[in-house]
């Protein structure tokens, strides 16, 4: 077979290799996720993992010890007894008196906030806006500006003292109301609602047999978030009880903290050690962490719920 002299050349193939290049730069795996994931171990996983090992340790220990250093099981039994005998077990009357208070201001809190969150979003009536804006202000206002004017009206009912003035003021929850209504107006289709109003439904009926059963993830949203921002209560507790045997356990905390030497160098015989109150810290957060575990499904279902608009 001839060979054809004067067929070009093939082209070079070395610009090919620019664009190969790039692609392999390209591929570089980001550094960002890894600092911010990093940034988020320094700054909270550690203090956590300290506190859980400080609980272990003796005060000694605990002091001229590796920070990270398990003490030992002994010295972890020794705290235990030692915050039971605090006060004939004070802490379990104060986690007590916080589940109470929690789960009552948990109750009246789901049914009042998710049913006004659903009549703001799909119920017209007058007043509507001025109850909405009124509900973002009280819900931006920090809540310490709100004591003064909560214990002037509970003491004036009489109240102070008493369950009822840690309860009541936080059954209204800004916070749930709000969230109920984003989801109730964005996830919800209203084309459903007006089937079951077609079908005969009242608007109370539509709400509990069609938008209830529907709201399970922002129920579970709104109780979460109320049931934190109960079991963190501290400043309220502290200005309405004025007896110990009421405290919840983040005023119990205080109480603790004030009878430890280091921070309180008045303290007598009854003087606590740093790691005794590590370990009441631990209990103080314990719940908070089991109710995160068992509720996260429906957190993060109830947090996306809103996100697009159906």
């Amino acid at each position: 077979m001839p060979i054809d002299l004067e067929r070009p050349a093939a082209p070079a193939r070395a610009p090919a290799a620019a664009p190969a290049r790039a692609r392999r730069r390209r591929r570089l795996p980001n550094p960002l996720p890894g600092v911010v994931l990093a940034l988020f171990v320094l700054f909270f996983v550690l203090p956590v993992l300290w506190l859980v090992l400080a609980a272990t340790k003796t005060d000694d220990q605990l002091v001229h010890g590796h920070p990270l250093s398990f003490g030992s099981w002994e010295a972890l039994g020794g705290n235990w007894d030692a915050l039971l005998a605090y006060q004939g077990g004070a802490v379990f009357r104060w986690l007590g008196n916080s589940a109470l208070y929690a789960f009552f201001a948990l109750a009246i809190t789901l049914l009042v906030a998710v049913p006004a969150g659903y009549a703001l979003a799909k119920t017209e009536f007058r007043g509507r806006r001025l109850l909405l804006v009124t509900t973002l202000v009280v819900m931006l206002m920090p809540n310490a500006t709100l004591v003064v004017p909560l214990f002037l009206e509970l003491n004036t009912v009489h109240l102070i003292g008493t369950m009822w003035s840690i309860v009541l003021p936080y059954a209204f929850y800004p916070f749930g109301v709000y969230l109920a209504y984003i989801y109730f107006s964005t996830a919800l289709p209203e084309e459903l609602l007006d089937a079951a109003r077609l079908d005969g439904c009242s608007e109370f009926g539509v709400f509990r047999r069609v938008a209830l059963p529907l709201a399970t993830p922002v129920v579970a949203l709104v109780g979460f978030f109320s049931f934190v921002a109960n079991w963190t209560n501290y400043f309220l507790p502290y200005v309405m009880l004025p007896e110990s045997d009421r405290f919840p356990v983040q005023v119990g905390l205080g109480t603790l903290l004030n009878d430890v030497p280091q921070f309180n160098p008045t303290v007598g015989g009854l003087a606590v050690q740093r790691p005794v109150l590590a370990l009441a810290t631990l209990l103080a957060i314990t719940p908070v962490l089991v109710v995160f575990l068992f509720s996260q499904r429906f957190l993060v279902t109830g947090m996306l719920a809103g996100a697009t608009k159906n």
